[in-house]
């Protein structure tokens, strides 16, 4: 009997960790948590519930892409296939894995913002012009390499408005 193919999101808990076997493949393993939210009736309101936990295991091009795009904290959906349940954990297999966008915006290498792009936000406010990105990269930030391929002919800074600890700010909820 084939494991049946189930999809998760939760949250990464925790960093990514990649190993390559003797081969040279490939395969990464992190952890998820989903705290499903559930109506308590006699309060009238939402209420957590009792978070489940995943230990999700990729390889391949996947584990890589993985490893690249995965950071603590990031909420995610898993499409994979249940491999055990021991130790309060499920154990999934991923087959794909996808950055969920209800809390950030996610940039891939096709879908950088064009030059045309328009800020939907006010301007941040004034500093002084910087021509290098932070040394540490995170989630909503374009990778190094855009800088390099950006035209000359751009001004200015083309990402997203941002909050202080560099996560992007977010309009319309």
């Amino acid at each position: 009997m084939t494991p049946s193919v189930t999809h998760v999101s939760g949250t990464v808990t925790g960093d990514v960790e990649v190993r390559f076997t003797e081969s040279g493949v490939a395969v990464c393993r992190f952890r998820l948590t989903d705290t499903p939210a559930q109506w308590d009736a006699a309060a009238q309101k939402w209420r957590d519930g009792t978070p489940i936990r995943y230990v999700c295991t990729a390889w391949r091009t996947l584990a890589r892409n993985a490893a690249e795009s995965l950071v603590n904290g990031v909420n995610i959906q898993v499409r994979g296939r249940i491999t055990e349940i021991r130790d309060n954990a499920v154990y999934l297999s991923a087959d794909d894995i996808g950055i969920s966008l209800r809390q950030r915006i996610a940039y891939t290498e096709t879908s950088l913002p064009s030059p045309a792009a328009t800020p939907v936000t006010a301007p941040p406010s004034p500093a002084p012009p910087s021509s290098s990105r932070p040394a540490t990269r995170r989630p909503g930030n374009p990778p190094a390499w855009w800088d390099e391929r950006r035209p000359s002919g751009w001004s200015g800074d083309t990402r997203p408005p941002a909050a202080a600890d560099g996560t992007p700010l977010h309009v319309g909820r």
